[in-house]
C-alpha cells in the first residue's frame, strides 16, 4: 500500500500564484488550495486527517489590502491541527506583518515573488522538523515533559499528580500555544490507565455531520456511505483516555449526547438500539472560557459543570519567569542537533531581554523563536538587538491579560501597535483613541480601587476634582 503523502493547503486568491504552486509542489505534497478564509473551512472538514503544511497569504477576501483575514486564517488552522507547519507567503510583508504572523504561530514569513525551489526545500525541511516534534511530544508525555520550576507549573504537576488516578472528567484551560495537549498526555500516562490506549480527537477538526459517527459509531447502512459498521473514538479507546481537545467548537446537538457518556458511561451508535458502556476517563481542553460561552447559548450548562469536576489552568508563558529561559535552552539544544547546526547563545542584554518578553504565542512561538535563530545565528552570540528583531512587539494584550504587558515605556513598541492599527483600521480618529484609552484606565483605576475616587485618583495621578470631571464627560460616562 503507497504511503499517502502529506497535506500541505495552499490558502491564496491569486490563480496565477496557486496554479504555479500547484504544479510545482504537487510532485511532493498532495496540494489543496482555497481561495478564502470560508473555502478554507470547507476543505478542512473534507479532509480525512489533518494537514501537515500550509501557504497563507495575509491578503485575503473580504479584505485583501489588509492582513486581518490571513491573520484569522493562521489562528484557524493552529486551532484545528496545533502540529501544523505555517509558512506565510505575501507581498503584505512589513516588519510589523511579519513579526505579527510569526508570533500567531507561522514557523516562517516569504515574501513575494519567492523561489519555488527555496520554498519547497524549506517545506520539505518543515516536515522533518515536525515528524521530530511528534516523536520528543509523545516521549515527553511518556516521561512528565513539562518543563518548569516556577510555581504555576509545580502547581500543575501537583495537579496531574492528584487528579491522574482519579475516574471523574479534567478540564484543562490555557491560552492557544501553552501545551494543553501535552498536559493532557501526562494526564494519562501518570495513571494507572497508561497501559490502555490513549487516543485524541480534535473538536474543531472533525464535521458537524460526521462527529456523532466519529465519537460514537455507526451501524452498517446507518446513513447514506455507512457501507460497513464504524467503532467510535469512546470505543477504542476502551479503558484508557479520551482526549476531547478545542471542546468548546463541539456542536450543541452533540453536547447532549456527550453529556449521557459522562454521567452514566452510556452510548449508542448511530441506527442501533442496543446501549453501550465506555469506560474511557474523558479530558478536555480548551482555549475558550466556557462560561461566557454558557452565558452565550453556545455550551451547555450541565455539561460544563460536568467537565469541570477538575478544572486545570495551563499557565501562559509570561507567567513562568526563569523558565522562559529553561524552555529556550532545552529548545537550543534540541533543534541545533536535529537541524545539524552549532547552537547560538545570547548576551547578557539579550537574555535580559528574553526574558522581558511575554511570548503571546506562548510555548508554540517560543520555540518558532528559537528554531529561527539557529537558521540564522548557528554558532554566534547575540545581543539584544538581533534578539528584538525576532519578536513582536505590537500585539494587543491577550484576552484576560493585564494593560501592564503593553510596554508604554518602549517607543518602539508603541509605535509599532500604533502602525499596526492605522494600517488595519479603518476611520481611525487620534480623539477617539486617546479618549478610548482613557475612559478604560478611569475605569480599570475605578475598579481597581473598589470605587473609591480619592484612591483611584492617587492611582492616575491626578488630583480627585479632574477626574471627578473627567468622568462626567459624555465620552466617558
Amino acid at each position: 500500500m503507497a504511503v499517502p503523502r502529506p497535506v500541505l493547503m495552499i490558502i491564496d486568491d491569486d490563480p496565477l500564484i496557486t496554479d504555479t504552486l500547484h504544479f510545482v509542489l504537487s510532485k511532493y505534497f498532495d496540494v489543496c488550495v482555497a481561495e478564502s478564509h470560508a473555502q478554507l473551512k470547507s476543505l478542512l472538514l473534507q479532509q480525512d486527517a489533518p494537514p501537515a503544511l500550509a501557504l497563507v497569504d495575509l491578503g485575503l477576501p473580504p479584505s485583501p489590502h489588509t492582513p486581518e483575514e490571513g491573520f484569522k486564517v493562521i489562528s484557524a488552522l493552529l486551532a484545528h491541527s496545533p502540529t501544523i507547519k505555517i509558512h506565510v507567503l505575501s507581498g503584505q510583508s512589513d516588519d510589523v506583518n511579519v513579526k505579527r504572523a510569526l508570533s500567531l504561530g507561522a514557523v516562517d514569513f516569504i515574501a513575494k515573488p519567492c523561489d519555488v525551489d527555496k520554498l519547497k526545500d524549506m517545506l520539505l525541511n518543515a516536515l522533518k522538523v515536525q515528524d521530530v516534534e511528534l516523536n520528543e511530544i509523545k516521549a515527553e508525555q511518556e516521561h512528565d515533559g513539562l518543563l518548569g520550576n516556577s510555581l504555576p507549573m509545580q502547581a500543575l504537576r501537583l495537579q496531574i499528580n492528584q487528579f491522574a488516578d482519579s475516574p471523574f472528567p479534567v478540564l484543562i484551560e490555557g491560552e492557544s500555544g501553552s501545551g494543553k495537549e501535552l498536559v493532557a498526555g501526562s494526564f494519562h500516562h501518570a495513571s494507572k490507565r497508561k497501559m490502555h490506549p490513549y487516543l485524541s480527537v480534535n473538536c474543531a477538526a472533525i464535521s458537524p455531520l460526521l462527529a456523532e459517527s466519529i465519537l460514537f459509531g455507526h451501524t452498517k447502512g446507518a446513513f447514506t456511505g455507512a457501507v460497513s459498521a464504524h467503532t467510535g473514538y469512546f470505543e477504542d479507546a476502551s479503558e484508557g483516555t479520551l482526549f476531547l481537545d478545542e471542546i468548546g467548537e463541539l456542536p450543541l446537538e452533540l453536547q447532549a449526547k456527550l453529556l449521557r457518556v459522562l454521567e452514566n458511561g452510556e452510548y449508542q451508535r448511530i441506527g442501533e438500539t442496543q446501549t453501550r458502556k465506555s469506560r474511557a476517563r474523558i479530558v478536555a481542553a480548551t482555549n475558550r472560557d466556557l462560561r461566557l460561552e454558557v452565558r452565550a447559548g453556545k455550551f451547555r450548562s450541565d455539561l460544563y459543570h460536568r467537565l469541570s469536576v477538575f478544572a486545570v489552568h495551563v499557565p501562559p508563558l509570561r507567567e513562568l519567569g526563569e523558565d522562559k529561559a529553561l524552555l529556550r535552552d532545552h529548545f537550543i539544544s534540541f533543534y541545533a542537533k536535529q537541524i545539524g547546526q552549532a547552537p547560538f547563545t545570547l548576551d547578557a542584554s539579550a537574555q535580559a531581554r528574553w526574558l522581558e518578553y511575554n511570548f503571546p504565542g506562548n510555548v508554540r512561538e517560543l520555540r518558532n523563536v528559537v528554531i529561527r535563530l539557529i537558521a540564522k545565528y548557528a554558532g554566534k552570540t547575540l545581543n539584544a538587538n538581533d534578539l528584538v528583531a525576532e519578536f513582536d512587539l505590537s500585539h494587543a494584550a491577550p484576552e484576560g491579560a493585564s494593560a501592564e504587558q503593553i510596554n508604554f515605556n518602549d517607543e518602539s513598541a508603541m509605535m509599532a501597535q500604533a502602525q499596526r492599527h492605522l494600517q488595519t483600521q479603518a476611520n481611525v480618529t487620534l480623539d477617539a483613541v486617546l479618549k478610548t484609552w482613557e475612559k478604560a484606565y478611569i475605569e480599570a483605576a475605578m475598579k481597581i480601587t473598589h470605587g473609591n475616587l480619592s484612591q483611584a485618583a492617587k492611582l492616575l495621578n491626578v488630583n480627585r476634582t479632574t477626574l471627578y470631571s473627567r468622568m462626567s464627560t459624555p465620552e466617558n460616562s
